[in-house]
């Protein structure tokens, strides 16, 4: 049986699709750093969400560590280069979560366009402020997607039945047979959007590729959804670009400091055209349910071959 330690938590399902398999002895707790190195000696799977920073010295810890498996999309809270130098293993479950964050995404607009968190928190407050809250139509607007994988697909299913016109940037994807103009060159997105969301990884190319260049290429009134990763998008720019009017509105699912605690993230929070959720994308059973079932299968089938050997 192999050691598997389940530092962030995976579905009831797929915790015991992973028990029922006879490949593993099983823990789940989640420990910070400090206590997770201290625990690594005998783990030979490690299981992680996006809460645990996979890092090179908990990597260096793990003696006897074999794969480390993310429960999701996006590989930016592991070391992958390190775990590449040790032999060691790395899974991920792109697109088990496409759905949820793809809603997100369009809830986020929804909800910017027609003004929904003010108006319910102003009813709260015993306010009625029709006459303020006078809103848009996302019908006919323009959608520019920069990524267009898995969840930038799912988007764009949902945004044509809205009746937008859609364009895409991802420099990967040569063709597709959604109502989607595909360009390779962002600019020409930028230029077109009414409303910009970006579902791309966080890597060194991809860092703040949206910044004040590109700001000031956009159509003047643009929106800005962000429901990837913190820090593809320059927030001290976005900032700049909410205040100057550049930017009409906001809507923010990740930060590039998380929790957004600090001045810059706590002065772009207070500004009225931003709304924002705190890194919740994938958080709905069925999405969780999916990836951690997708997970489960794809650490079981590792461990089927090593046990073969």
């Amino acid at each position: 049986m192999f050691r598997l330690h389940a530092n962030d938590p995976l579905s009831k399902e797929a915790m015991e699709l992973l028990k029922s398999s006879g490949f593993f002895e099983i823990t789940a707790e989640h420990f910070d750093k400090e206590e997770l190195i201290k625990n690594m000696d005998d783990i030979e799977f490690l299981v992680v969400r996006s809460a645990t920073k996979v890092t090179s010295d908990v990597l260096n810890a793990g003696k006897k560590l074999k794969v480390v498996g993310r429960a999701g999309t996006g590989l930016d809270n592991i070391d992958t280069k390190t775990a590449k130098e040790l032999g060691i293993k790395v899974y991920n479950t792109p697109g088990a979560n496409a759905i949820s964050v793809a809603e997100l995404a369009l809830g986020l607009l929804l909800s910017l366009v027609r003004h929904i968190p003010r108006g319910t928190q102003g009813l709260k407050e015993g306010k009625w402020e029709k006459k303020v809250l006078k809103g848009h139509e996302i019908f006919g607007k323009t959608l520019g997607i920069i990524g267009f994988g898995a969840i930038g697909r799912e988007v764009a299913k949902r945004a044509a039945g809205f009746g937008m016109k859609i364009i895409a940037y991802d420099p990967f994807v040569e063709e597709t047979d959604l109502p989607v103009h595909l360009t390779k060159e962002l600019n020409n997105l930028l230029k077109e959007a009414d409303v910009i969301t970006l579902h791309l990884p966080l890597t060194e190319d991809t860092k703040h590729i949206i910044g004040e260049s590109e700001f000031a290429n956009m159509k003047d009134g643009v929106i800005i959804i962000n429901a990837a990763r913190g820090g593809i998008v320059d927030e001290q720019a976005l900032y700049n670009a909410l205040i100057s009017g550049k930017v009409s509105g906001a809507a923010l699912d990740v930060f590039e400091v998380e929790p957004p605690i600090d001045e810059l993230r706590r002065k772009l929070l207070g500004l009225d055209n931003v709304i924002a959720t705190p890194h919740i994308g994938a958080s709905t059973h069925e999405g969780q349910t999916r990836v951690g079932i997708l997970m489960a299968r794809k650490l079981i089938e590792v461990a089927k071959e090593m046990s073969s050997l």
